[in-house]
């Protein structure tokens, strides 16, 4: 039901030095529209899922949640009544709420999550003096707003919205089948329910647990959204109440878990190296590492002014599915000299393109360019993969692991990619030769490997696990996602096959958390 205009990478981040590191990025002002989604019947009802392993918890009874009333006592009966009142009394605006949120929690919260990130992509402008102004989380309204919201920042962000989500699900799952409490029209049927009901016990809500979550990550990832996040959670778990789907206990138990779970997830963000990804100071001893390896020309930004390189450190951020010690580990192979013959092959592919660029070329550089005002390369792998969620009827919970799994991965695959961008600082092809004009913007960061590449790479492996019947479609997305930055001119095309490869990998080890994990 959302609509995004595409421009160049960017990503969100709760950081200060973060927003240093912009990407300068002219593009298209084309609009990309999700198709409406209509209400989800789960297939499934995945009632093992509160044994399945989660992310930052211990267990799905880390958090403990008291037992409900009996349905026979007096208080449960009485929610009954005040349950069907409101159902009673539900307006047509909040008829199209319920129906809105009927599309799935999980869903519906990923989504916005993706349009806060299009919202906030957008690199500082310079200022007189020829500085690039620091957005203030303090003041995140401010010009320039906080914050900027690039590639390796919405990578991140939904990732931690996914995890959240997930954790909070299977630990809901736990006390729901412990605790068995039936949906409210079972208990009365003279209930008229708005959604379809089905025998997944309603304590703790789903929703709820969903809503809170997702409400306490986003508002620390986008804290000036918090007015319009709160318009949000309100709605979400009202629409449980106007859709008769949940009494007023199902609710408030969902909620304090979701809370708690959130708190545990974000104490993580806090010390993931986040803070820490815009070191500036570093670039000087990095430059002269990759001299010593053999880039005899290292990348510069070419911008005017010049721009602090974007997150020149975020290599060092702590990656999910592997330890961090495997980074430089899985590093790929250095990639041609320069002026080598290989190098000088790709070159001449990108003088050919640019000077006879196809239609075909350009639909594909300008469909992927997913830069300034978009969600960018890891919020358009999350829309497929919540889409491949809704078409196949996937439970809320199954939802969520999903996206945990293609959110983990993704900014796994980001991780490695900036860091071998910054330990190689190999030169863009427009810093090596004029004549290659870039149609879709120019990233402010070093060529090797490329970033669409690694994050394509990831996310087609983990979705082709998940929907073995979609790979050849997928690993096509992912191919093609990879060669539009060489019809864009942004990459020769060593860089792309590496970054798809070292995606690849990385989407791997993704897959063998999942092998794991109890949800087969």
């Amino acid at each position: 039901m959302k609509s995004v205009l595409c421009r160049v990478p960017g990503i969100m981040k709760v950081n200060i030095a973060f927003l240093l590191s912009a990407t300068f990025l002219f593009s298209c002002s084309k609009r990309v529209d999700d198709p409406i989604a209509g209400v989800n019947n789960p297939s499934s009802l995945d009632a093992e899922a509160g044994n399945w392993k989660p992310y930052i918890l211990a267990s799905s009874q880390e958090i403990p949640v008291s037992e409900p009333k009996a349905a026979t006592s007096a208080e449960y009966k009485a929610e009954l009544q005040k349950l069907k009142e409101t159902v009673a009394a539900v307006t047509p605006r909040q008829k199209e709420l319920v129906n809105y949120w009927g599309a799935g929690a999980v869903y519906r919260w990923n989504e916005i999550g993706r349009e806060l990130a299009a919202r906030y992509n957008t690199p500082p402008a310079s200022n007189q003096d020829g500085k690039y102004p620091v957005p203030d989380p303090a003041n995140p309204l401010a010009d320039p707003k906080f914050p900027f919201a690039n590639p390796p920042y919405t990578a991140r962000a939904l990732a931690y919205l996914s995890v959240a989500q997930y954790d909070a699900l299977i630990s809901a799952w736990k006390y729901k089948f412990t605790y068995n409490r039936k949906a409210p029209s079972k208990n009365d049927p003279s209930l008229v329910a708005m959604l379809p009901v089905t025998e997944l016990p309603s304590y703790p809500s789903e929703d709820a647990v969903v809503a809170e979550a997702s409400f306490a990550v986003l508002k620390a990832m986008f804290p000036g959204e918090v007015p319009f996040l709160e318009q949000k959670l309100n709605e979400h778990k009202n629409s449980r109440l106007w859709a008769g789907m949940n009494v007023e206990s199902d609710v408030t138990a969902g909620a304090e878990l979701g809370k708690a779970v959130a708190a545990k997830v974000m104490a993580r963000a806090k010390t993931d190296g986040m803070s820490g990804a815009n070191n500036q100071a570093k670039t000087a001893e990095m430059i002269a590492n990759a001299k010593a390896i053999g880039t005899t020309e290292p990348w510069v930004s070419q911008e005017f002014p010049a721009r602090p390189a974007m997150l020149p450190t975020y290599g060092l951020v702590l990656p999910w599915n592997f330890a961090q010690a495997e980074i430089a580990t899985m590093r790929p192979l250095p990639p041609p000299a320069i002026g080598s013959a290989e190098f000088q092959k790709d070159m001449n592919e990108l003088l050919q393109i640019a000077k006879n660029q196809t239609r075909e070329q350009s639909r594909i550089a300008s469909f992927w360019s997913d830069g300034v005002g978009s969600y960018t390369p890891p919020g358009h792998w999350h829309r497929r993969a919540a889409n491949l969620c809704h078409d196949n009827s996937f439970s809320e919970v199954r939802t969520a692991r999903t996206l945990a799994l293609t959110g983990t991965a993704i900014q796994d695959a980001g991780i490695c990619c900036w860091d071998a961008k910054y330990y190689y600082y190999y030169p863009r092809p427009n810093q090596m030769n004029k004549k290659i004009k870039t149609s879709v913007g120019l990233p402010n960061f070093p060529s090797y490997t490329s970033g669409h590449s690694s994050f394509s790479g990831a996310a087609a492996e983990v979705l082709s696990y998940i929907f073995p019947a979609e790979k050849e479609r997928l690993d096509a997305m992912a191919a093609e996602a990879s060669v539009s930055r060489i019809y864009g001119l942004i990459h020769y095309r060593f860089d792309c096959e590496a970054g798809l490869k070292s995606g690849h990998k990385v989407g791997e080890m993704a897959v063998a958390r999942a092998k794991a994990d109890g949800a087969q």
